[in-house]
């Protein structure tokens, strides 16, 4: 088998790459080094997987975290690749069975970590075996410009030296230009093969609504999308608890994940959320990477995210099998407020100002009156024109409301109190708190205390937001970020200007997603998921390894009911049909009464 579109449906069961694969793996099999920046679900892994089957030597996978692993080799064996792991989480005699595999040639695809390869003659001990191909999974990981870096990455640095002949291709989500630069040069790739595919996820529909009592607006959303998978983001590990918490007492099967927890308990409730036994993962940021799980059909956020490639990467974790799905964030002033006392604490001066700069960006997302998907495009340097038809601003969930009158009220508040105070107390003393904070700078007098107690605090968290947005506003990092008039806020507070703001609308539009997967027989297709349910649990794997969601729908649309037409479905190669095709089969024509 030399063709790679021979493979493709052989093994993978597709009948076509999606775009922009063909051309990667051309370059890969031609000896080309690549540098690939694919959406999350922009089928990534079959650009190393196909390759590993048609070199002669092995392929190495640099992959982040020891948790996805498992799940990787497992997902590569279900389409016959003799896949292995090298990690912490191996026993000295499995350690042994990897390397006794490799020195029998055995092995076609190795997983391993940065920081495995970090480890003094590591990297030595693999310069022994035929090593044909090189790829770094979440490159982004080695620039000290991304979202997400890691020192253990820079030992990468050395792939070049220790194998020399090997082609190398790195793989990313969310590298800026700025990080393909780093990327390319750090891995000392020799004139790669670029691919910058689009960053819009089409099928995810974007929505962004001020917080006012983050666990019951959380609760209302998963409540209405019973049995859907989904990852509920949240800044501390103290929510992480408090959320689980409280869904738990409303019947949501959820359970969190943070780094306070102990090893055993992340693994279990990150495996039992891969089985389908647990519908939502309540979790800091710590939680993601580690996921590689199909069926996710909703991510939120409970609070702002530090930046837009995080946001972007966190929310990209929808979806990946292609049919719709939901992001919800929620945001308030308190949150940016949060986050500047965790950027204060930085003493490198660069990464202080990168970290500013993130949240300016982020911050302006949530509070802008531009389609999300535009903002989200054109922070990654892809320009988007047009009604997108799938987000809140698109589909008028939200109404422009004029705010003239309270904007005027926010900003006497900035300056009679000397433009020295940053959001929290402009907002208290326009609501008229009183906090010590208020009585010992003597702002329970000014004439502005207590202009807007009529009104709650989401709302004026909403006019200080929009004016930042706007840029009528200012937080000075010299001055504690205290709240400071531009030019055009000044205009409004003096009637030479209008404003006006954007709010929710009360009630929240019935179509939600305009955007249609293929028609499929709902009760065949729960049947269908009881089916892969059961395999899973004998196989000991996640479901998703055994096929998507997607796959099932097309199998409960199309009805196959035999071997030759379960095999036109989309993600049934000939191995998965030899393993399981034929319980799936059987259901279908139990289903149809035959």
């Amino acid at each position: 088998m030399k063709k790679p579109e021979a493979a493709l449906k052989k093994i993978f069961g597709f009948k076509k790459f999606r775009p922009y694969q063909k051309e990667i793996i051309t370059n890969i099999l031609e000896g080309r080094d690549v540098f690939a920046s694919l959406p999350t679900g922009g089928g990534k892994s079959i650009c190393y997987q196909l390759p590993a089957l048609l070199f002669e030597g092995i392929t190495i996978v640099m992959s982040p975290l020891v948790a996805l692993m498992k799940d990787q080799v497992d997902g590569a064996r279900a389409y016959g690749i003799e896949a292995y792991c090298l990690n912490s989480s191996l026993s000295p005699m499995e350690t042994a069975d990897v390397y006794q595999a490799l020195e029998a040639g055995k092995a076609k695809l190795l997983y391993i970590s940065p920081e495995r390869f970090a480890i003094d003659g590591f990297s030595e001990n693999l310069k022994k075996f035929n090593v044909s191909f090189v790829a770094v999974d979440e490159a982004h990981c080695v620039s000290e410009w991304g979202h997400d870096f890691r020192p253990d990455y820079l030992s990468l640095s050395r792939i070049r030296e220790f194998f020399p002949g090997s082609v190398i291709a790195a793989f990313t989500a969310t590298a800026t230009l700025k990080v393909q630069e780093d990327i390319i040069g750090l891995l000392k790739m020799r004139d790669p093969f670029l691919v910058r595919a689009s960053f819009d996820r089409k099928e995810l529909y974007y929505r962004i609504v001020p917080k006012n009592g983050a666990n019951r607006q959380i609760y209302e959303f998963i409540r209405k999308r019973k049995k859907q998978s989904g990852i509920v983001y949240r800044l501390s590990r103290a929510d992480v608890e408090k959320t689980a918490a409280y869904l738990s007492e409303k019947g949501i099967k959820a359970l969190p994940y943070h780094a306070g927890l102990a090893s055993k308990t992340r693994e279990k409730n990150q495996d039992l959320f891969n089985r389908d036994e647990v519908d939502v993962v309540i979790a800091t940021i710590a939680f993601g990477m580690g996921i590689d799980k199909s069926n996710i059909r909703f991510v939120v956020h409970g609070d702002l995210p530090k930046s837009v490639e995080g946001y972007y990467q966190e929310t990209g974790r929808a979806g990946r099998d292609g049919l719709p799905s939901e992001c919800l964030l929620l945001y308030s002033a308190g949150d940016i407020a949060k986050i500047h006392y965790f950027i204060d604490k930085i003493s490198d001066e660069n990464e202080k100002v990168r970290a500013n700069r993130n949240l300016n960006n982020i911050s302006n997302l949530a509070s802008i009156n531009v389609c999300r998907r535009k903002q989200i495009l054109e922070y990654f340097n892809e320009s988007y024109e047009g009604n997108c038809g799938a987000c809140d601003i698109c589909n008028g969930e939200a109404e422009q409301v004029d705010g003239t009158v309270d904007a005027q009220k926010v900003l006497s508040a900035i300056v009679r109190s000397g433009q020295r105070f940053g959001i929290g107390q402009i907002i208290d003393i326009v609501r008229g708190a009183d906090t010590e904070k208020i009585r010992k700078f003597g702002h329970n007098e000014l004439k502005t205390w207590g202009v807007g107690k009529d009104k709650s605090k989401v709302w004026w968290s909403s006019i200080v937001n929009e004016l930042l947005g706007q840029k009528h506003i200012y937080r000075d990092p010299d001055s504690f970020n205290a709240l400071k008039l531009n030019e055009s806020g000044g205009d409004i507070l003096y009637g030479r200007a209008g404003f006006s703001v954007l709010m929710k609308k009360e009630k929240e539009p019935e179509k939600k997603l305009n955007f249609r997967e293929v028609d499929f027989d709902e009760e065949l297709f729960s049947r269908l998921r009881d089916v892969r349910a059961l395999i899973a649990k004998e196989n000991k794997i996640p479901p998703y390894i055994v096929f998507s969601d997607k796959t099932l729908k097309e199998m409960s649309h199309l009805k196959p009911d035999d071997r030759s037409a379960m095999l036109r479905v989309s993600g049934v190669g000939e191995r998965k049909m030899d393993q399981y095709g034929h319980k799936f089969l059987a259901e279908i024509r139990s289903y149809l009464g035959y």
